[in-house]
């Protein structure tokens, strides 16, 4: 007998209800289910129920996940759906690594099946619907599952966008402050040089003369003058070291060899330390600003040195393979902690090291210090040039 009108609506509405329900159950919205019975009305919790800060996860700014050890996800919020541009229905219950690459894939593996309680963090880039990528920061507990031997990770998805748009004008401008810095520099090596220098000389020629013009029997006017001209000599030295560290101009006409063998017996022989340099010849000269980034780089290493380090030997490796350029400085001094160098060690060169990582960054390469309490320092400087340096 066929069904009327009315009967078929009311199918139609206790299905939709029906529908509806599972998927509050799918996705998490039901916390119990009330089911009416001969016996009377019973109350079923649900297995992961009663979570009371579901309201809280819900209302993040950041995706929230669960996810058994295979990598399947067990519970998403609306957050991270939005976030890949997906129905929440078609996240739950899919491989979390079909949103990765194969190489973030490969990276986040072993970390989710060596997962302890201490947690991980690992960036990675999410495929969104529409081919777009999204930079994220990935947080990572294991969680003890309740009323259940199976182990679970919990898992906090962070949208890094705006913080790697930041982190990249910050990086623009800090480029822009370091040439900024050289232009200045020059101008004052320039000054110094066609001005003071020039200054200083004439005097010292007027001294020497003076001293020339006193005989013996003026005594201690011309031990005085003599004195004085000694000291002219110093100053004009010491103004034309100035000008060379601000604008090194054997660093443009003879190259990075050259300018870093000077650096090392200029400060072998102001400090008295004993300066080891290996610089074999280059194959081809260095873009200007991966030399210059180099210079700058030992010079602030070698007066942390002096500064801070007490040493009594140094170091100095140049060198060129696989695409790569490599700088070391190595000392035998005092060392540091250097896991709370940023916090603990300001104005005992944190600032120097700092310039040093971002003169590397801005050039492409990688900054790496290693250093322990009376073990000393080391310092390794490593920039891609010619087709590596496109890659990177």
């Amino acid at each position: 007998m066929p069904l009327s009108e009315f009967e078929l609506a009311v199918l139609r509405a206790r299905l939709a209800d029906a529908e509806e329900t599972l998927r509050a159950i799918r996705t998490g919205e039901v916390d119990t289910v009330m089911v009416a019975g001969k016996e009377g009305s019973q109350v079923f919790t649900l297995e992961g129920a009663g979570d009371a800060y579901r309201v809280l996860i819900e209302s993040m700014n950041e995706g929230a996940l669960t996810l058994a050890a295979d990598g399947v996800i067990l519970y998403a919020n609306h957050c991270f759906a939005r976030m890949v541009n997906r129905p929440l229905e078609q996240v739950t219950g899919s491989s979390f690594y079909r949103l990765l690459s194969t190489a973030d894939q490969t990276a986040l593996r072993p970390r989710l099946k060596r997962m302890t309680k201490s947690g991980a963090k690992i960036q990675v880039m999410l495929n969104v619907v529409g081919g777009a990528k999204m930079p994220v920061q990935i947080s990572l507990r294991l969680l003890a599952k309740y009323g259940s031997n199976r182990a679970t990770i919990g898992m906090v998805v962070t949208d890094m966008t705006e913080a790697r748009r930041n982190e990249e004008q910050l990086r623009a401008l800090t480029h822009r402050v370091v040439q900024v810095q050289e232009t200045e520099r020059g101008r004052v090596a320039l000054e110094l040089h066609d001005n003071i220098t020039q200054l200083l000389c004439a005097v010292l020629f007027r001294s020497q003369a003076l001293a020339d013009s006193l005989s013996t029997r003026d005594g201690d006017a011309k031990k005085e003058a003599v004195t004085l001209r000694g000291l002219l000599g110093e100053a004009a030295d010491e103004v034309e070291r100035i000008a060379q560290n601000l604008r090194p101009s054997i660093l443009e006409h003879l190259g990075l060899g050259a300018a870093l063998r000077e650096t090392c017996n200029e400060f072998a022989e102001r400090t008295g330390l004993s300066v080891t340099l290996t610089c074999p010849a280059l194959a081809d000269r260095l873009p200007p600003d991966t030399e210059l980034a180099l210079y700058r780089i030992l010079q602030v290493a070698l007066k942390n040195v002096e500064q801070h380090a007490k040493a009594r030997r140094v170091t100095v490796s140049l060198m060129q393979a696989k695409g790569f350029v490599e700088l070391v400085i190595k000392d035998d001094g005092i060392g540091f902690e250097h896991k709370a160098e940023s916090s603990k060690r300001k104005g005992k060169g944190g600032l120097g090291l700092f310039s040093m990582s971002e003169r590397a960054g801005h050039v492409g390469g990688a900054f790496t210090l290693k250093s322990a309490p009376r073990r000393g320092t080391e310092i390794e400087v490593r920039i891609p040039v010619g087709p590596a340096a496109a890659a990177a």
